[in-house]
């Protein structure tokens, strides 16, 4: 009897959790279905999503084409590409933020509060400025190789900096993330004093958006972030147990060190490649695992999940707005982020005592 109602409790769950996703997976393919039709150029939203579907082997021979070369051209050389890095990088701040949190048990927690970004922002306009972007079949590497060294040196830094003996207190990990946010920012300062001819191009890739976005980037950006996905969510069994308090994780069995550096250099990793194409995008990983959180509960199995998939479409519906709302200029999508996401911060700096992750 009791083995019936922990099957039918199962059942009921994973029937919530799929259709948590499959409305959130919808809403994420509409975002990016809206994103690469708006543009400069009008092209409707069905011959946009036919000249998409026409990329994909086995499928072109059943669309019909009915659109220009140029129309074509816009579609696949410069829309899709960027409205990819967008899902990429919402992706990545936001299971990024998620492991932050969860690990540092501090609701404030993310790439953008505890420095990480600025610190793979360092690294990756030293990569920009020394013309370190040698590729490799195609593939850029200097650029996230180097975000990734500032990032995992950032992370460790603050780590260091904020512990107590056993404990992280809130106001030291705060107080730590920003001062050495603000010393990775004025080492940026300076590479942009030294910049030269490329400081408009560094300049703007810092504000933050995907103007820039190349199909190169994509290569090494997409199966990074799948993967530090993967490993993420093999350790989603660990992170609900951590939230009992470390004490309690280590008697059930958690080995909380090993999964702290772990998921700390795979969260630092994908921050890194996400700065890396994308420049300084703040707030997001602050704000979707909140969002989410109160949607579908504290539990990281269906939290990392519908993190990933609110995050890409919040972040593509962003860009979206960044680039249409004072035509013809397109505003940097950190700035619509930064909008958003500064209230949000102060609201939970007012409630931090009340906030349980």
């Amino acid at each position: 009897m009791e083995s019936s109602r922990v099957e039918i409790a199962y059942l009921k769950r994973f029937a919530k959790w799929s259709l948590i996703l499959a409305v959130l997976s919808v809403i994420l393919l509409f975002s990016m279905g809206v994103a690469t039709a708006i543009g400069p150029m009008s092209i409707p939203f069905d011959k946009a999503l036919k000249i998409i579907l026409h990329q994909i082997p086995l499928i072109d021979n059943f669309v019909p084409v009915d659109w220009g070369s140029l129309e074509e051209s816009v579609i696949v050389q410069l829309r899709l590409p960027r409205v990819l890095s967008a899902v990429v990088v919402g992706v990545a701040l936001s299971i990024a933020g998620v492991a932050f949190q969860c690990l540092f048990r501090n609701p404030m927690a993310d790439p953008y509060v505890l420095g990480v970004a600025s610190g793979a922002g360092f690294g990756a306009a030293l990569a920009m400025i020394l013309r370190l972007g040698f590729s490799v079949f195609g593939a850029v590497y200097a650029i996230p190789l180097m975000a990734s060294i500032g990032a995992i040196s950032t992370v460790f830094l603050v780590y260091g900096i904020a512990r107590t003996g056993t404990e992280l207190p809130v106001l030291r990990l705060l107080l730590a993330g920003i001062a050495v946010s603000s010393f990775f920012s004025a080492l940026i300062s300076v590479m942009m004093a030294l910049a030269g001819e490329d400081l408009h191009v560094v300049y703007m890739w810092l504000l933050g958006g995907f103007s820039l976005s190349r199909w190169e980037y994509l290569y090494v950006a997409v199966p990074t972030v799948i993967m530090g996905f993967i490993i993420l969510y093999a350790f989603a069994r660990d992170f609900n147990i951590i939230l009992l308090g470390e004490e309690q994780a280590k008697q059930l069995g958690v080995e909380v060190e090993k999964v702290k550096k772990s998921v700390l250099i795979i969260a630092s990793i994908i921050t890194a490649v996400a700065v890396s194409i994308s420049g300084i995008i703040g707030f997001i990983g602050l704000i979707v695992p909140h969002i989410m959180r109160i949607l579908v509960g504290p539990d990281h199995r269906i939290l990392l999940p519908s993190s990933a998939l609110a995050g890409a479409s919040i972040l593509v519906l962003c860009d979206t707005v960044a680039r249409s709302i004072i035509r013809p200029i397109a505003l940097p999508t950190g700035i619509i982020t930064t909008m958003l996401g500064c209230p949000f911060f102060i609201y939970l700096l007012k409630r931090s005592g009340k906030i349980r992750i």
